[in-house]
């Protein structure tokens, strides 16, 4: 395991209560949404407790929050609007943010690939390791790779929808791709999972990419659109 990544990433206790932001905090972008309005994804600002990373809210009978935003009066208001955090769905260990103070204030249940699941001691987790089930039409899967537990969450509605976490993120000319980072835990298997996401998924059913990070480079977009043509453009060479 990388020695790049910190043993526990939760908050001390003086962290867990929303803080009041220093300017007016930015509300999350609504992305998709049904005619009903009874479904939607939204995105977060980025978060500096997750290094930049973006957040999504799946709004639909169970509400999924997908990675910790930022923590703060604004996002508590927001999430609770919507119906409150049911699966707090955290995509690798960089994303656990404010974790512990996100259940504590919805109650809701943690789900973590079981390779990172040991860094949220104390909290209700739920591993898994291949593959879970969350609901009829969303799922987590492992695609390590970028760290040991790093997963994506599934979702089949608005013709496939990927949140990728750290997985696959946009470059600066906006494209889909497994980026090499000094932290990456293992290049090969990083790989062999993007070639896991092509034989799982076809065009029809996997439209859309939620990445978590480098939102700036999809300039204004927020997701990738033609997201299975999107990974079979990617270069699986090491």
């Amino acid at each position: 395991m990388s020695s790049d990544y910190p043993q526990s990433a939760l908050p001390s206790p003086s962290q867990l209560a929303p803080s009041q932001p220093t300017a007016a905090a930015k509300q999350p972008r609504r992305l998709l949404h049904q005619s009903d309005d009874r479904a939607a994804i939204f995105a977060f600002p980025p978060n500096r407790d997750t290094l930049g990373g973006t957040a999504y809210l799946l709004v639909e009978s169970v509400n999924i929050l997908v990675d910790c935003p930022a923590w703060n009066d604004t996002t508590q208001d927001f999430l609770q609007a919507q119906g409150g955090v049911h699966i707090l769905f955290l995509t690798h260990r960089g994303g656990i943010g404010q974790a512990r103070a996100i259940q504590q204030a919805f109650g809701c249940e943690i789900v973590m690939q079981e390779q990172e699941a040991y860094l949220l001691p104390g909290l209700t987790v739920a591993p898994f390791a291949q593959t879970l089930v969350l609901t009829p039409q969303s799922q987590g899967l492992w695609t390590p790779g970028h760290s040991p537990g790093s997963s994506c969450l599934y979702y089949s509605g608005y013709g496939g929808v990927l949140f990728s976490g750290r997985h696959l993120l946009p470059n600066p000319q906006g494209n889909l791709l497994p980026l090499k980072t000094p932290k990456t835990f293992h290049w090969r298997r990083q790989l062999k999972s993007v070639q896991k996401l092509l034989h799982q998924f076809q065009p029809e059913t996997l439209q859309w990419v939620c990445p978590g990070a480098n939102i700036g480079f999809l300039r204004g977009r927020s997701l990738v659109e033609e997201a299975y043509e999107a990974l079979g453009a990617i270069e699986l060479e090491e």
